[in-house]
């Protein structure tokens, strides 16, 4: 699952191995974290589950890593770095840390964690586990209608 933990760096994506998906921060230094979670005062709001975030609306919280973890292993995670520039640290930062406080629409599709902290590092949204599962149920998708267009060739060749 994961690697052995690195130390992050201000700027860094971490992403923390949760149970069935994996949560995103973006780290800002002196061991504090920046992310999505749900709003105060919900059950479940310091686990920053997946699920867990009520209406369709986020807080975003700055914590501190340790915290945010609850246990769980991370990573470092630049991996889009291959395909997108990052942005300059300081402007990184300062984007992030001006969010803090601030309610965001949520979408476990389109604005979650993920998108949160690769458009804070990259000035674009993206959210690779969205795209993995999109790609599963695509390919679920063609193994069905192949199955579906072989049984139905196949009981019209028994008529």
């Amino acid at each position: 699952m994961a690697s052995p933990q690195q130390e992050p760096k201000p700027g860094d994506l971490i992403e923390i191995f949760r149970l069935g998906y994996e949560h995103w921060a973006l780290y800002i230094g002196d061991g504090y974290v920046i992310h999505l979670a749900p709003p105060d005062g919900y059950p479940a709001a310091s686990s920053s589950s997946a699920f867990s975030v009520p209406g369709g609306i986020a807080v975003v919280k700055q914590e501190l890593l340790k915290d945010v973890l609850e246990g769980c292993n991370y990573r470092v995670n630049n991996s889009l770095d291959r395909r997108f520039k990052p942005l300059p640290v300081g402007v990184i930062i300062s984007s992030a840390k001006e969010l803090v406080g601030q309610k965001m629409k949520y979408s476990i599709v389109s604005r979650n964690c993920e998108h949160f902290v690769t458009k804070l590092r990259y000035g674009r949204s993206h959210c690779q586990q969205v795209e993995n599962a999109a790609a599963e149920v695509g390919a679920f998708a063609m193994i069905g209608a192949a199955v579906a267009g072989c049984s139905f060739a196949i009981m019209k060749y028994q008529k």
